[in-house]
């Protein structure tokens, strides 16, 4: 360990999943440069014996970090993980019901043995919020992450709503400290040195699939009229939100509003969209260089067949107020401009 005076032996484990993704590699880079580093140690999962063993050669002894490699699929593995973790942060798949009883099951093994309540930090999204509008129609419901009996609303169908009760739920039995984040449109390009080593996807998914969609087609497109609406939240301030709530869980006192549980839910938004301001954005950087209109067509049912096989939420409506990040103190700064403004940059790193 770079520096020296720490008993590794004594260090408060960290387990995180999906290093090389696009949140998990973010959040990991902030946990590599965290001012109490050299008192802990990480433990990663990573599917890529390449990028596992480069993990280890560049920052295995300089921080303390060792990288094993397996998937969510092995849940044995998971499960062993997890049970010598004091705080586990899951990052690989928010949908992935049978992995998040594994990290469980570890947890529950921890705490038979030492009687201390691990922490995790679980991956989400405001997914479980969204709707059938079929890009048709706005709403007026806005769910605030301060009032849990409008989540518990919410049916166990919703995308990952089924995972984040077994959360919920877990918790309720004293074992394990759940704090459940939930990103809106996450945008912007993760950087730092897991991005430069190439180990890191430094890229999200929504904005970046419209804009190579716009790139097949020639234009700008969008769902229906385009007149759902999303939250929006840069990919650093996401990664601010995961490290806040990690140091608020290692500390004697927090504000009130820190729950965990049934209460712990922090949605991850600085603003929100409709789904046409980012056609319409990606028309106008596309038709700047020669491509199509700078108005946003409909995808026709063709297109939709072809460009989203599996379906798409992009005409949804998912709409929340990050009311308890706030509470705690998380201060995102980059707003719904700032998203705006970034698709040109990813138009450009998309042309071919």
């Amino acid at each position: 360990m770079d520096g020296g005076g720490v008993d590794s032996l004594n260090m408060p484990n960290l387990f995180l999943t999906g290093a090389t993704g696009y949140i998990g590699g973010t959040v990991l880079t902030r946990l590599l440069d965290h001012h109490l580093q050299r008192t802990f140690s990480i433990t990663l999962l990573v599917r890529s014996f390449e990028k596992a063993a480069l993990l280890n050669r560049t920052f295995g002894q300089k921080y303390n970090l060792r990288a094993i490699v397996g998937s969510n699929s092995d849940l044995e593995l998971l499960r062993e993980l997890a049970a010598n973790a004091d705080v586990v942060f899951a990052c690989a798949d928010a949908d992935d019901l049978a992995a998040a009883k594994a990290i469980l099951g570890g947890m529950r093994d921890r705490y038979s043995k030492t009687g201390v309540a691990s922490t995790l930090i679980h991956t989400s999204g405001t997914g479980v919020l969204s709707d059938n509008a079929n890009g048709m129609r706005s709403t007026s419901t806005i769910y605030s992450d301060l009032n849990i009996s409008q989540l518990e609303t919410l049916s166990p169908d919703q995308p990952h709503r089924n995972v984040d009760l077994a959360l919920v739920e877990a918790d309720s039995h004293g074992y394990v400290k759940t704090y459940i984040i939930l990103p809106s449109t996450i945008y912007g390009f993760a950087s730092g040195p897991l991005v430069e080593q190439g180990i890191q996807n430094y890229r999200s998914q929504q904005i970046p699939t419209l804009v190579d969609v716009g790139l097949q087609r020639n234009q700008g497109g969008m769902v229906g009229q385009g007149k759902n609406q999303w939250g929006n939240v840069h990919i650093d301030d996401v990664a601010d939100l995961y490290i806040h709530i990690f140091d608020l869980s290692m500390k004697a006192s927090a504000p009130p509003e820190f729950a965990h549980g049934r209460a712990g839910f922090y949605f991850a938004e600085n603003g929100e969209h409709r789904l046409y301001s980012v056609g319409e954005e990606i028309s106008r950087v596309l038709s700047s260089m020669g491509k199509g209109s700078p108005t946003p067509t409909t995808f026709n049912d063709q297109e939709t067949r072809l460009y989203f096989p599996d379906g798409t939420s992009l005409g949804s409506n998912s709409r929340c107020r990050a009311e308890r990040g706030y509470k705690i103190g998380w201060r995102p700064s980059r707003k719904t401009q700032n998203m705006l403004d970034s698709i040109q940059a990813e138009v450009e790193v998309s042309l071919p």
